[in-house]
């Protein structure tokens, strides 16, 4: 049984990706439009194991366990323990509104017409740190509850009446700090001192050497950065962290000419002036600042890039190998901006990537799916999902501050 329900595991993070991939299309900065995502992806699970893009909160990561707990202990049989949590959630969002610090609520707009639940967001991530036990999918875990009930009376118990120690079945990790008497009615996504330390406890127990881990674990508050490498604890890191975080930003500003690039290519199809002369001058400060680091890319091993990428279990197809390869050889070699922008072998690989990629959609073939283009298509440099990741240790960094007044 163990082994279907890790399967059954697996399915449901390859399912959950291709429903962050679709969140994604409504941020046309983020889009994975060169078909990148493995790599990037790669990275983002070595540095933040259990994130997704589409994470907000801290907190998040009590509140779907407090829910679940509950319903659980008022033995919510399978048939109803679906819509019950989902009515739970949906009180949940209306709770957050009206806190004082409401930023990031899922569902804060769509409220009862929500159709994805914080708890499907997060439920990949809870496994991830070991909060959640049960192996399964989400769906799973609603239809085996009469049978989770089933299996807890029969359980060995002491003569007084305990649970037997190995032997008391458990969805949920068991040192879960204890929900507000008055949860879900009132919540907010403010951690006190026991519930942040949980957190890192999780964390550092389950993604040990992780940058996730290094941050909750000896992270200070500090202000926010636009990439992981820019943190004022850089120097502090471990060297294997430092190591990856090299070749990830080696990686994030060099692919990123592809994304200008293949965006000019779109601008100049469709004849839109404003957009190609701003193209044309983001590439042109691509180009500058990859010759300021010049030093730094001549000497990257590229062969230990792609052992690095390939140690998370990430699954990178030989042609988008070759066509990052392709790229990288050819943009790397070259420090002016006019040569990238304008050699026409470059171009001929950025839109042979996207006619592999789209075949018959291709919006450089494809006149009608030119016209759907609203300007920016995967242009944003890659970040590893820090911004989440920031917000994330921020709440449990804030929650653990209070440990005198806590304690």
């Amino acid at each position: 049984m163990s082994s279907t329900f890790t399967w059954l595991d697996y399915s449901e993070r390859e399912r959950r990706k291709m429903l962050d991939v679709i969140h994604l299309f409504d941020e046309k900065g983020t889009r994975d439009e060169l078909g990148i995502g493995a790599v990037r992806d790669s990275f983002a699970d070595l540095f933040f194991p259990g994130t997704t893009t589409i994470q907000t909160r801290a907190k998040y990561f009590l509140f779907i366990p407090w829910i679940h707990r509950d319903l659980e202990k008022r033995k919510i049989p399978s048939n109803q323990f679906a819509a019950q949590a989902r009515s739970l959630e949906v009180a949940l969002i209306d709770a957050l509104a009206k806190s004082d610090d409401k930023e990031g609520t899922i569902g804060i707009d769509a409220r009862a017409s929500l159709k994805r639940l914080p708890s499907n967001v997060y439920w990949q991530g809870m496994g991830a740190w070991g909060i959640r036990l049960f192996p399964g999918s989400q769906d799973q875990y609603h239809r085996s509850i009469d049978a989770f009930y089933q299996s807890s009376t029969r359980t060995l118990r002491t003569d007084d009446g305990d649970l037997a120690e190995g032997h008391a079945a458990r969805n949920w990790h068991a040192t879960i700090p204890p929900a507000p008497k008055d949860f879900p009615k009132v919540a907010t996504f403010v951690l006190n001192f026991d519930e942040a330390h949980y957190l890192r406890e999780r964390i550092c127990s389950r993604v040990t050497h992780s940058l996730l881990a290094f941050l909750v674990d000896r992270g200070v508050m500090t202000e926010p950065v636009e990439y992981p490498w820019e943190h004022s604890q850089y120097g502090d890191f471990p060297h294997q962290i430092k190591e990856q975080l090299k070749h990830a930003r080696n990686f994030s500003e060099a692919i990123h000419g592809a994304s200008l690039l293949y965006n000019l290519m779109l601008a100049e199809k469709a004849e839109n002036v404003k957009w190609t002369d701003e193209y044309r001058e983001e590439l042109d400060g691509w180009a500058v600042r990859i010759k300021d680091r010049n030093t730094a890319f001549i000497s990257w091993d590229r062969k230990k890039f792609w052992s690095i990428v390939e140690s998370s279990g990430q699954q990178v197809a030989y042609p988008t190998k070759l066509f990052i390869n392709s790229w990288l050889d050819i943009t790397l070699n070259s420090v002016n901006g006019d040569t990238v922008t304008d050699n026409e072998q470059v171009r001929r690989l950025i839109h042979e990537r996207e006619r592999a990629l789209k075949t018959t959609l291709a919006r450089l073939d494809n006149t009608r799916a030119l016209e759907l283009w609203t300007g920016a298509a995967g242009s944003t440099q890659l970040n590893y999902r820090w911004p989440v990741t920031q917000r994330i240790v921020s709440d449990i960094l804030k929650g653990l501050a209070k440990g005198g007044a806590d304690a």
